[in-house]
């Protein structure tokens, strides 16, 4: 049964999480914290939703998928960005992971969403093999950059004008 994750959840999505970052060889990058995940996923302006997989009868929690939506300037729509899918491994092979993308495609089409992306690690034959399965396909033109620590912080420091604050609502602008 795949469904809209709870405030009941977060401890389980953590979880989760700890575990996916170990798989990705990257533990000690994940330092959210349950009250953060808390915030993000049910304060006053959710910035991300989360989906979970659960095992029944029991009502166990296998896996997680973690979205948040973008938006294209080319097709003038929103779209899906998988942050994380996860399934737990005792609970691989049920289709949980199938499931949890199945409904996400769902909420994009339902939506009026042209696109749906997320990343995959390109050690991670299994996924990539998952991924292809469901008709995904490689953007063979494009690689993902980032901007963290120090330099995130340099570049920040050399814009002109006053220090921008994140607004309360998005749909305010930074500018002044």
């Amino acid at each position: 049964m795949i469904r809209p994750a709870t405030e009941d959840d977060v401890p389980a999505i953590h979880a989760m999480i700890r575990e996916l970052a170990e798989y990705e060889r990257a533990l000690e990058q994940a330092r959210a914290t349950p009250e953060q995940l808390r915030e993000a996923l049910f304060g006053a302006e959710p910035a991300v939703f989360a989906l979970i997989a659960e095992e029944e009868p029991e009502g166990v929690a296998a896996g997680f998928a973690l979205w948040f939506r973008n938006f294209s300037t080319w097709t003038g729509t929103h779209g899906v960005h998988l942050e994380d899918l996860y399934v737990r491994p005792a609970a691989r092979g049920r289709g949980h992971g199938k499931a949890l993308l199945a409904e996400l495609a769902r909420i994009c089409v339902a939506r009026g969403y042209d696109r749906f992306e997320w990343a995959v690690l390109d050690w991670n034959e299994p996924s990539i093999d998952f991924y292809r399965s469901v008709g995904a396909v490689p953007m063979d033109e494009w690689t993902v950059q980032r901007l963290t620590g120090e330099p995130l912080r340099t570049l920040a420091a050399s814009a002109s004008g006053p220090t921008p604050v994140a607004p309360a609502n998005p749909a305010i602008s930074l500018s002044n």
